[in-house]
């Protein structure tokens, strides 16, 4: 990331008006790789690969804030690997990682893993230390340590409806587990901050934030989010793009400054929900849209979201989510200068 996109990402935190408005998008391998013409196995394998990728994107479109930029990843297997995950990799297919808690009888033998040893974790943070100097001379930095969060890990650990139902029938076990799991991020993002020190930024991405009811939310999601949160950096970004009626008015109270959502609420209902004091990151149709629509239902559809959202100085336009599979360069240009 420049410093004149961090710059505008800050200005548009703080809800400073700009014209044009700055635009972001979240990108990682569903969209990357293909896109740049490898595989996505190919890209996970080589830093060249990786690091040129990154590279053609920002070159491309030097008007977008790319988000985090330069991201390490191996899709989601990043972090339950460091528990112990079974991790599969096709060779042109998102990664999986396997459930290694079988019965709610192996919670209590879940134990933290080592951010300085465990599974992928070195491989991804030694990524960025090796390529530090590269995108730096490109006029970058890199700004942001990045994790799944708390619910998300638990139910790659374990399954998603078997954590929902253990959510459900026994909270004191589900608080231990997600007690080790918060532990952990805690002591990863801090470790992503002590080896690389111009992060000034956080992403932590969890979809299964948006399959709990509000009161599930309020006992299981938010004070474990709030402590994930609860360090001195300026940009909070969360990613759920489930549905957030039930939980996103809780957002700014847990620290989050920076929402990407779905497409469930509009960008104005997102605003008046958080009583306008979260700046949205989004929220175009993702598949529909931006990957399967023509270059014309693009610049229909930004400028729709521009006409109907009242507070410009806290939207980012972007996409809700992350960027899909597919998006082609001809419909990113068209989302830009329907912005511009």
């Amino acid at each position: 990331m420049t410093e004149q996109h961090w710059a505008e990402l800050l200005a548009a935190i703080r809800g400073e008006a700009k014209t044009p408005l700055p635009i972001g998008f979240i990108i990682d391998c569903p969209w990357l790789p293909n896109w740049y013409g490898v595989s996505i196995l190919e890209y996970f394998q080589s830093d060249e690969v990786w690091f040129q990728a990154n590279k053609k994107a920002i070159e491309t479109f030097p008007e977008c804030i790319f988000l985090p930029g330069f991201w390490s990843e191996f899709g989601m297997c990043t972090e339950p690997s460091a528990f112990g995950s079974k991790c599969q990799f096709p060779e042109n297919e998102f990664p999986f990682a396997e459930k290694i808690i079988l019965s709610e009888d192996d919670v209590d033998n879940n134990l933290k893993p080592d951010v300085t040893t465990d599974g992928l974790l070195p491989f991804m943070l030694n990524r960025l230390v090796r390529n530090r100097g590269r995108i730096e001379a490109m006029g970058h930095q890199i700004k942001f340590s990045v994790s799944r969060g708390p619910l998300n890990i638990a139910s790659f650990l374990m399954g998603t409806t078997e954590f929902l139902m253990m959510l459900a029938t026994d909270p004191e076990k589900t608080h231990r587990f997600l007690r080790v799991i918060t532990d952990f991020l805690i002591d990863w993002h801090a470790r992503q901050r002590d080896a690389i020190d111009s992060i000034d930024g956080m992403l932590v991405l969890d979809d299964i934030v948006g399959f709990v009811g509000e009161d599930d939310f309020k006992e299981f999601a938010f004070p474990y989010l709030k402590e994930l949160f609860d360090v001195p950096v300026a940009v909070k970004l969360f990613h759920n793009d489930a549905d957030c009626r039930q939980s996103v008015k809780y957002y700014p109270d847990a620290g989050i400054n920076l929402y990407n959502p779905g497409i469930q609420m509009s960008v104005n209902e997102l605003h008046r929900v958080t009583d306008n004091c979260m700046t949205i990151l989004g929220s175009i149709p993702p598949r529909d849209v931006l990957a399967s629509g023509t270059p014309d239902e693009v610049r229909a559809a930004v400028k729709k979201m521009l006409a109907d959202t009242t507070n410009h100085p806290r939207l980012l336009p972007s996409c809700a989510g992350g960027m899909p599979p597919g998006v082609t360069t001809e419909n990113l240009r068209a989302f830009i200068e329907a912005v511009g």
